[in-house]
């Protein structure tokens, strides 16, 4: 389904995935099955969105990132694809992110690019993602730390 207040230029996207109003998908973003897409997101061209993914609203999903199957993108979760960003700068660098397969990203937190969020990993609310999280660990705080391992289902 896709709402009629969308602006879904990919005619690729699944039947059983969900984009929401005021959304705006880019025509070469991959989006898989089954994916529930809220209102007021933004996917760019180079994204690859696996099955089952949740990205809550607010969210703008940047070319680079790849969000595997099951991941969980809460509310306003910033990602970002270039570390040194410059108005106007033709040599900027594209550093691509990989939110792996189960991983969870609690509302409002701040991905740095160029890193990878493991396997079943969760980001706390609000935390500031500067390095790779591995698989099985909440990582919370500003910037973000592990806090404890968690059980992968």
């Amino acid at each position: 389904m896709i709402h009629p207040l969308a602006d879904c230029m990919n005619p690729n996207v699944p039947e059983s995935t969900n984009i929401w109003q005021f959304c705006v998908v880019l025509p070469h973003a991959q989006i898989g099955e089954n994916c529930n897409i809220c209102s007021h997101c933004f996917i760019e061209n180079d994204v690859v969105i696996g099955n089952n993914v949740t990205i809550k609203c607010g969210v703008q999903v940047w070319d680079g990132i790849t969000l595997e199957d099951d991941v969980m993108v809460g509310s306003n979760v910033t990602f970002t694809n270039d570390m040194y960003p410059k108005s106007k700068n033709e040599d900027w660098k594209l550093l691509r992110t990989k939110v792996c397969k189960g991983a969870s990203i609690g509302a409002g937190a701040v991905i740095l690019p160029g890193l990878t969020i493991g396997e079943g990993a969760m980001i706390g609310a609000g935390s500031v993602v500067t390095k790779d999280v591995p698989a099985g660990e909440l990582w919370i705080g500003n910037p973000a730390r592990f806090s404890r391992k968690i059980e992968l289902k």
